[in-house]
């Protein structure tokens, strides 16, 4: 997506990242940079909502492994940036994406919402319940993420699925330092009770990272 237009979505309001560089080391790392790729929606879904794995007005439940991904939005220092939105989008079970240029000949999960937000507590924390990422054609499994900060700017990025055996083909996850690869990754694993599977990813912006508003 090009700047210009990811400018354009950031919205008003909310509280801001402190502006200004970081004195000492960082405390984190920063969450790498990633492309957004072809298919960041360019028709958004009326249901948009944290919930990825059902649609308003169908009772139907998404194909695939649902999982509950949950983390932060952190400055270099550790201290929780509130108010933050955080966009994800992904293939469904199917690998489609839903976008006007999917040409892929396999069936649209209907379950599937594709595209969801949520703004970030006081906390810095986030949840999304979605599907584990499965793999599109010359992709490992990965979901992208815009997170906007008012008045202030955005990242761009991918987590992928740590451990994941795929990720050692793909060309954008091995153009990454070990170091970023571990920031841009989380493990996938088996809840208590409740059937889901459980990952955390923080995302740590800074002014390393952060595309000005």
């Amino acid at each position: 997506m090009r700047p210009d237009r990811m400018r354009r979505v950031i919205v008003a309001g909310g509280a801001a990242l402190a502006a200004g560089g970081v004195s000492g080391a960082l405390a984190a790392t920063l969450t790498p940079p990633q492309t957004a790729g072809p298919f960041y929606p360019d028709i958004k879904p009326e249901d948009d909502d944290s919930d990825l794995t059902r649609v308003r007005g169908s009772d139907a439940v998404a194909n695939g492994e649902i999982a509950e991904l949950t983390g932060r939005v952190l400055d270099p220092d550790g201290k929780p940036v509130a108010g933050a939105r955080v966009e994800i989008w992904q293939c469904d079970a199917n690998g489609r994406y839903r976008h006007s240029s999917e040409r892929s000949s396999r069936d649209v999960d209907p379950a599937f919402q594709g595209f969801g937000h949520a703004l970030t507590g006081t906390d810095g924390s986030y949840r999304f319940r979605t599907i584990k990422p499965v793999a599109y054609p010359g992709r490992t499994p990965h979901i992208h993420y815009l997170v906007m900060v008012p008045n202030h700017g955005y990242l761009v990025t991918q987590l992928y699925v740590e451990g994941e055996p795929l990720n050692q083909r793909d060309f954008l996850y091995n153009r990454l330092s070990d170091e970023a690869k571990r920031a841009a990754s989380a493990r996938f694993e088996p809840g208590r009770g409740d059937g889901m599977l459980k990952a955390s990813f923080d995302v740590v912006l800074g002014p390393g990272n952060i595309t000005p508003a």
